[in-house]
C-alpha cells in the first residue's frame, strides 16, 4: 500500500505493507489462531466489562474505583470473572463468524466501490470498512446475544441483585429457557443489533479515516523535511494502528453508549425478578434515576474497555492476518 502526498510533492510517498485480503488467507490457520489470540484478549479485559455491566444496572451511580474495591472486598478476584467461562465458550464461534463476515464483506464491497462505482481509494476503503463492520456485528450477535444474557446475569448476581441465583452458566441457561423459552436467551437481540451494528460500522469507518489521516499528516511532515520516500518499520505501523483504534473507539462509545445501557438493563433486569420491562419503560426508569446522564453510566469503563480492546484487537488482528497468509508460491499459482 502506498500513500502519496501529491498536493505538496508528487514524489513523496509512504510505502506501507500491502493489505491482505480474504483470498490470501489460510482459513483454518486464520480461525484457529484467531480463537486462541482473541480468547486471551477477552480474559485480560473481562474485569472492566464486569464493572461496566454492574454500573449500568445499579439504581444509584457508583464511582468505578469504589465499585472495584467493593467487589474485591466482598468477592475477591473471582468477582471480576463471574460468567467468564460462559463468555469464553461463545468467543470461538462468535469471533469466527465476525472475522469471516468482516473479511468477505470488506473484500467484496471494496472491489465494487473502487471498480464499479469509481470512488477514490479513501472513500472506497471507508465504505468497505463500514459495511464490513455492520455485517460482522450482525452475524456475531446470533451467538453473542445468548452468551451476553447468561454471562451478564452471572456478573451482577450477589453484587447488584440477589434475584435468580445461578450456580453457573449451564444452570443459568436452563433456568432462563425454563422460564422464558428460547426467546429468553435472545432478550435484547433487536437492541443489540441497534447497538453493535452501528457501533461497528462507525468504528471501522472511523478507523479507516483516522489511519489514512495520520499517515497523511506524517507524509506532510516528511515533505517539509524533503524526504521523498518513507518505509515505516513494524513498530511505526503498529503505533499508528493502535492510535487510530483508540480514536475510533472514542467516537463509537459516545454514539452508542445509551443503547448499550438500555440493552444491558433489558438483558439483566427483565424476567429474573418477575418484572417485564420494555425498552420504553427502561428509558423512562433511567431518565427518572438520573436524567440523560444515567444513560451514560459506565461510559468510563466502556470507553477504556473499547479503547484497550480495539487497540489490542487491531494490532492482534493485523498480526493474525500476516501469520495466516498463504505461502506466496501457492498464492501465485
Amino acid at each position: 500500500m502506498s500513500l502519496s502526498t501529491a498536493e505538496d510533492d508528487p514524489a513523496t510517498e509512504i510505502h506501507l505493507p500491502a493489505d491482505i485480503d480474504w483470498e490470501m488467507l489460510d482459513k483454518s490457520k486464520f480461525f484457529f489462531l484467531g480463537a486462541a489470540l482473541f480468547s486471551s484478549v477477552s480474559g485480560t479485559l473481562y474485569p472492566i466489562v464486569v464493572l461496566k455491566t454492574r454500573q449500568q444496572v445499579m439504581l444509584d451511580n457508583c464511582p468505578c474505583f469504589k465499585m472495584a474495591a467493593s467487589i474485591f472486598r466482598s468477592e475477591g478476584w473471582r468477582g471480576f470473572y463471574r460468567g467468564f467461562g460462559t463468555s469464553l465458550m461463545g468467543t470461538i464461534p462468535a469471533r469466527s463468524l465476525y472475522m469471516g463476515a468482516l473479511e468477505v464483506t470488506k473484500s467484496n464491497v471494496g472491489n465494487v466501490s473502487s471498480v464499479r462505482l469509481g470512488l477514490s481509494e479513501a472513500s472506497a476503503s471507508a465504505i468497505a470498512n463500514a459495511a464490513a463492520g455492520l455485517s460482522a456485528a450482525m452475524a456475531a450477535q446470533l451467538v453473542w446475544t445468548p452468551i451476553d444474557v447468561v454471562s451478564q446475569r452471572l456478573m451482577v448476581q450477589g453484587g447488584v441483585t440477589d434475584c435468580n441465583k445461578y450456580s453457573g452458566g449451564i444452570d443459568a441457561f436452563r433456568k432462563i429457557v425454563r422460564a422464558d423459552g428460547v426467546r429468553g436467551l435472545y432478550r435484547g437481540f433487536g437492541i443489540s443489533i441497534l447497538t453493535y451494528a452501528p457501533s461497528n460500522a462507525v468504528w471501522w469507518a472511523s478507523y479507516s479515516m483516522a489511519h489514512r489521516g495520520i499517515w497523511s499528516c506524517i507524509g506532510c511532515y516528511l515533505c517539509n523535511k524533503s524526504e521523498n520516500v518513507y518505509r515505516p518499520d513494524g513498530k511505526s505501523v503498529m503505533a499508528v494502528q493502535a492510535f487510530s483504534a483508540a480514536m475510533a473507539s472514542g467516537a463509537s462509545a459516545l454514539v452508542t453508549m445509551p443503547l448499550d445501557t438500555i440493552k444491558t438493563r433489558l438483558q439483566v433486569l427483565d424476567g429474573g425478578c418477575g418484572r417485564t420491562l420494555t425498552a420504553v419503560q427502561t428509558v423512562r426508569n433511567l431518565v427518572k434515576e438520573g436524567g440523560l446522564g444515567a444513560c451514560y453510566r459506565g461510559l468510563g469503563p466502556r470507553w477504556a474497555s473499547m479503547s484497550i480492546s480495539a487497540t489490542t484487537m487491531i494490532t492482534t488482528y493485523e498480526f493474525l492476518k500476516r501469520l495466516s497468509t498463504k505461502n506466496q508460491e501457492s498464492f501465485a499459482l
